[in-house]
């Protein structure tokens, strides 16, 4: 039976390191599509891509954890298979323990070193004083590395103040001599910093997950329903470029019916002249914004990337239906479980409100369980909400923007991102993704996400020493829970490394347990609003983006018409504008023959 854990085992982790090479596409898709292409940097572009690629796979390390401690036991048996000897448990745990560190380790030597330093690389730079000579590479690093020392100095702070203050000790109640909750309490000084400093970061990771996942996680469906454009790129770019042809051969006429004139123009012809200027830098305008639409100054993979997003724009209304039951899935099990933790922890606030068994019916978590019974549909669906809720970061982080209070430090736009709101961004992920996973261990998927699909029986041996047998007595297994005093139990259930150390935070620093469980009602409250609130509100244009200085109604002149929203999808994926209509632009625009408003 050996050979059959093994090759189990090892399935999971070849699926796991596909997933990784898929990941570096999506980072590489990802940080070519977002960036601004006038003010690309290679480091920056670099350090984005190894940062996002990182972050993903340490996300996706969870399935992988529930997946192998589940794989050790038989669900319908209640017992652990032949295979799973304590040593095979061990090693596998072992090899999770020994991911996890290096996946995390490297996120924070990422976050809290290396993209400081590149931030403030891009920083330094100076074309003027490079072209000069004045300033040269060696000087932009060590003064890149000077602000970079601040970082590396509270994060020794950090490590330092977990190190030395005190963590919580076992004399909350009786549930706190449970083998389980005794296991969790810090051993050694080094464990008790490491969990200090994950803690803090954790939460403030998840004032962040509430912000910004709370608001993305509603926006995400909602921008797949109303994704479908008002006008296709290669339509707006022809009927621009022939309403501006018409507009400077009226400039030519009226200057060559002035020319003789001795006083210039007339007052009316200079009016109309204004008019026609005015109407000029609109359609200018228009025409580079139609232009960058089309990928033109983008790189071939936003290009490509943009013809993709075409061909599969009409199925993005289903796509966004289905994500939106997602995500009220998701909230009422996280509104259920959160008030489950509140009325029945077993230690409160003294342990960060963990549950020793559900009592409520979780949606949720009831799919996982029983989508477990058709191997392996229940990590792909854990897989997916993962993502699910990491790209609804993105989302809330491209809508709200970075900001400091109310004031909006950096947009996140597709194609004119900044460098420098990229590396914060990219900062700001890997935090959200402590605060995920807390999210997900502990309230969207408690049961599952910690002992996976996991059972115990609890027939009496027939002799002492022997194992549980309820080969016979199938009614008489139960799942894995952390309030378990069953000796069985203690031999067969076997938690997950990531619930393990999460739970192991709260308990030893139940401050942060508090911070982090009462948070997801705040999270729930951000998504009620932000739902609530796009499903009412009507789409608009943003005229900063399509004309900075248009009034609002000569805007809905010239883009406002729906009439062409699912032409405009075959267009942009064939990107030719449909003929016929370029010869008549004054109808697009809202202009007459005398180049005046209508």
């Amino acid at each position: 039976m050996a050979p059959a854990g093994l090759l189990q085992t090892s399935l999971i982790w070849v699926a796991y390191g596909v997933a990784v090479a898929l990941i570096l596409a999506v980072a590489i898709i990802t940080t070519f599509t977002w960036q601004q292409p006038r003010e690309r940097s290679a480091t920056v572009s670099i350090v984005a891509i190894i940062s996002l690629t990182s972050l993903l796979a340490t996300v996706l390390l969870l399935p992988v954890d529930i997946a192998l401690v589940s794989s050790t036991s038989s669900v319908t048996l209640g017992a652990k298979k032949d295979w799973a000897t304590a040593e095979r448990v061990d090693s596998i745990l072992l090899t999770l323990k020994i991911v996890y560190y290096t996946l995390y380790s490297l996120d924070a030597l990422l976050c809290l070193i290396v993209i400081p330093f590149a931030y403030f690389w891009y920083e330094e730079y100076d074309e003027v004083e490079e072209e000069e000579g004045v300033s040269g590479s060696g000087s932009r690093f060590w003064r890149s590395m000077k602000y970079t020392l601040v970082f590396v100095v509270l994060v020794v702070i950090l490590f330092l103040v977990g190190f030395f203050v005190p963590a919580a000790t076992n004399d909350h109640g009786k549930h706190m001599d449970l083998d389980y909750f005794k296991r969790l309490l810090a051993a050694n000084k080094g464990e008790k910093a490491l969990t200090f400093a994950v803690g803090l970061l954790m939460s403030l990771g998840t004032l962040l997950y509430v912000l910004y996942t709370g608001a993305g996680l509603a926006l995400l469906p909602v921008s797949f329903i109303k994704s479908a454009p008002s006008i296709s790129a290669p339509q707006l770019s022809a009927t621009t470029a022939s309403a501006l042809e018409r507009n400077r051969e009226l400039q030519r006429q009226l200057e060559m019916r002035n020319a003789g004139h001795p006083d210039g123009m007339t007052q009316k012809d200079r009016r109309e002249m204004d008019a026609l200027l005015r109407e000029e830098r609109t359609l200018v305008r228009r025409e580079r914004l139609a232009a960058e639409a089309r990928g033109e100054g983008h790189s071939a993979i936003f290009r490509a990337w943009t013809k993709v997003q075409a061909v599969f724009r009409p199925l993005k209304l289903l796509g966004g239906v289905f994500l939106l039951l997602l995500a009220i899935l998701v909230w009422v099990s996280m509104l259920i479980t959160g008030i489950d933790k509140a009325a029945n922890s077993v230690c409160k606030q003294h342990c960060g409100y963990i549950l020793g068994h559900i009592n409520v019916f979780q949606p949720v978590n009831w799919i996982f369980v029983q989508s477990a019974k058709a191997f392996p549909v229940d990590y792909v669906l854990m897989a997916f909400l993962v993502l699910f809720l990491f790209s609804s970061s993105i989302t809330g982080i491209a809508n709200v923007g970075i900001r400091f209070l109310w004031v909006r430090i950096f947009q996140i736009k597709k194609g004119r991102t900044a460098p420098q709101a990229l590396l914060i961004a990219t900062v700001m992920l890997a935090l959200i993704i402590l605060a995920i996973n807390y999210a997900i261990a502990m309230v969207v998927a408690p049961q599952y996400a910690i002992y996976g699909t996991q059972t115990f029986c609890v027939n009496a041996p027939s002799s002492p020493g022997e194992r549980p047998n309820c080969t016979e007595h199938r009614d008489m297994v139960r799942p894995c829970s952390e309030a378990f005093r069953n000796p069985a139990a203690k031999d067969v259930c076997t938690p997950t490394v990531m619930s393990t150390f999460l739970n192991r935070v709260t308990l030893n620093w139940p401050v942060f347990g508090a911070i982090d469980f009462w948070a997801q009602f705040a999270f729930l409250a951000v998504f009620l609003t932000v739902f609530i609130t796009s499903l009412f509100r009507t789409p608009r244009l943003n005229l900063s983006e399509l004309d900075e200085e248009a009034e609002a109604d000569e805007e809905e002149g010239l883009l406002a018409s729906t009439g062409r929203r699912f032409g405009a999808t075959w267009q942009d994926i064939t990107g030719r504008a449909k003929t016929g209509n370029t010869s008549h632009p004054q109808g697009e625009y809202g202009t007459n023959g005398n180049g005046s408003r209508a």
